[in-house]
C-alpha cells in the first residue's frame, strides 16, 4: 500500500447515482421527497470498488491464488540457491498482508474521503486488520524454510509501536523492530537495505511501487503501463501482485468508453 494524493471522485459514478435517486423519488408527494430520498456524498462513488475488495469471492480467490503461486516460486528459490544461502523476501503490509477494508467502509459510509489518509493515524493506533487469505500460510511457510521475511510498509513510523503489536497479535512470523521498515526513507532505499545483507527472491505488494521506484505515484499512468510490459517476466516469478480496487494512482483515471449511441431492448 502506498499513500495517493486525493482522488476526484468519478462524475459518470455521481451522475449515475444522483439519477437513480431522482426517478426514485419523482412519484413521491412533494412534502415527503427529501424524506424518502437517500442521502448521497461523493464518496458513494467508491461503493462498487469497496464491496468487491471486502465481499467478494472472487477477490478472496485472486488472494490465495496469488500465495499458492508466491509459495510455488519461493520453493524454486530455495532449490536453486541451495539450504545455506541467505534468502530474503520483502512484503508490503496493507492490502497485501493486512485488510484495512474496514476503515474504508466506515469513512465512506460517514461521506469523509478515506484517499486523504486523515483517519490513517488512528487505526494504525487502534484498528483491528485481518490478514489476508493465503497471507499467512505463505509466511509460515517461508519462515519454516528460513527465509528471512521484511515488511516495508507506508504506515506511520510515529506508530511503530503499535503496528509491531498488531502484526505481533495477528501472529505473523519474524516480526520485530528490525523487520518492519516504515514511511521514512523511500521504500526503494528501505529494499536496498535487505539487498545488502541477504539475497532478495521476491517481492510481494499490491501497489506496483512496492516492487520498484519506477512506479512512484509521480510517474504518469501511460508510463506506468510502459514500465510494467518491460518488466512483464517478472510478475508472477519474483514480483507477486495482490488486488487492491480502493486506492491507487489509477483512481482517477478516465474511462475509455464505446461511443455508439445508447440503446436499450
Amino acid at each position: 500500500m502506498s499513500r495517493f494524493p486525493k482522488n476526484n471522485v468519478a462524475t459518470t459514478t455521481l451522475i449515475a447515482l444522483t439519477t437513480l435517486s431522482v426517478a426514485a423519488s419523482a412519484g413521491a408527494d412533494e412534502s415527503t421527497r427529501d424524506a424518502a430520498a437517500p442521502a448521497l456524498c461523493e464518496q458513494a462513488a467508491y461503493t462498487m470498488g469497496l464491496r468487491y475488495q471486502q465481499q467478494s469471492a472472487e477477490v478472496a480467490a485472486l488472494q490465495r491464488q496469488g500465495f499458492a503461486l508466491a509459495t510455488l516460486r519461493l520453493e524454486q528459490q530455495i532449490d536453486r540457491h541451495g539450504e545455506d544461502a541467505d534468502l530474503a523476501i520483502i512484503t508490503d503490509l496493507d492490502e497485501t498482508v493486512l485488510d484495512n477494508s474496514a476503515l474504508l467502509a466506515r469513512d465512506m459510509q460517514r461521506c469523509h474521503d478515506y484517499t486523504s489518509w486523515d483517519t490513517w493515524r488512528h487505526w494504525e493506533r487502534e484498528g483491528a486488520p485481518g490478514v489476508i487469505p493465503g497471507a499467512m500460510e505463505f509466511l509460515e511457510f517461508a519462515d519454516a524454510q528460513g527465509v528471512a521475511i521484511y515488511y516495508v510498509s507506508d504506515r506511520y513510523q510515529e506508530n511503530k509501536a503499535a503496528t509491531l503489536a498488531t502484526l505481533n497479535e495477528l501472529g505473523l512470523p519474524q516480526v520485530s523492530d528490525d523487520t518492519v521498515l516504515l514511511l521514512g526513507p523511500p521504500k526503494q532505499e528501505r529494499r536496498d537495505l535487505v539487498e545488502e545483507n541477504h539475497t532478495l527472491v521476491m517481492l510481494l505488494g499490491d501497489t506496483l511501487h512496492d516492487f520498484s521506484e519506477e512506479f512512484v505515484s509521480k510517474v504518469p499512468l501511460a508510463d506506468q503501463h510502459a514500465r510494467a510490459e518491460e518488466h512483464a517476466e517478472r510478475f508472477g516469478r519474483d514480483w507477486i501482485v495482490f488486488p487492491n480496487a480502493t486506492y491507487g494512482t489509477w483512481s482517477d483515471a478516465p474511462l475509455e468508453q464505446w461511443e455508439a449511441p445508447l440503446e436499450t431492448d
